[in-house]
């Protein structure tokens, strides 16, 4: 299985066609809105951090994530459709990515009480998952970004700890989730890494 929500990111982008169209008659850059979405991610796990104990700040969180994805597509399709596709722009892209989900995401050790390595374990899971779908660059294939645990699987995930949080959840029913998170970060690991190899295998005669 390597399904992702990742797969529906053409519909997504379609829904989005309207605010595109707006930022570029406003000559918004790519880049602006990535460096846009990283700072916004990371005020928003600052006061994540900085008031774990707020129950509306972890409900806020799904909407936020939300707003983050749209973000997130919007600056791919911005630069495709002004021509401003650059090399800058890939890296800022993963970078501020990876940058944005340590901020959000760590902040739910200081909620977890006693259960926090286990989120540490989930947010190091999604980051080697990342650098795996990178890492596929070194072989000679495309930038993977095979499931289940992609970087949109991560947000919905990591929302419903949000409202499960903010609802007053049982910690074993919060536990459950994070170590699905780690099992589906693992097995996208092997995915990535696996798919990588058999794009850049050279051909049979």
């Amino acid at each position: 299985m390597s399904f992702s929500i990742y797969q529906l990111k053409p519909q997504f982008q379609q829904l989005l066609q309207p605010l595109m169209r707006a930022l570029v008659r406003c000559r918004v850059t790519p880049n602006q809105i990535t460096l846009t979405t990283m700072l916004l991610s990371v005020a928003y796990g600052a006061a994540l951090a900085c008031w774990p104990q707020r129950a509306g700040l972890w409900a806020g969180l799904a909407p936020f994530l939300l707003l983050r994805m749209a973000l997130n597509a919007i600056d791919g399709m911005l630069a495709n459709a002004t021509g401003q596709k650059t090399r800058l722009g890939t890296l800022l892209n993963e970078i501020c990515d990876q940058v944005s989900d340590v901020a959000l995401y760590l902040p739910f050790m200081l909620a977890a009480g006693p259960h926090a390595l286990l989120l540490a374990l989930a947010v190091c899971a999604g980051l080697l998952a990342e650098f795996a779908g990178v890492l596929a660059l070194s072989v000679g294939a495309a930038r993977r970004f095979d499931g289940p645990m992609g970087k949109s699987d991560r947000a919905f995930w990591f929302s419903l700890l949000g409202l499960l949080l903010a609802y007053g959840a049982a910690p074993p029913l919060l536990d459950g989730v994070v170590a699905l998170v780690i099992a589906l970060s693992a097995w996208t690991v092997v995915n990535r890494l696996r798919r990588a190899l058999r794009a850049s295998a050279p051909a049979t005669p």
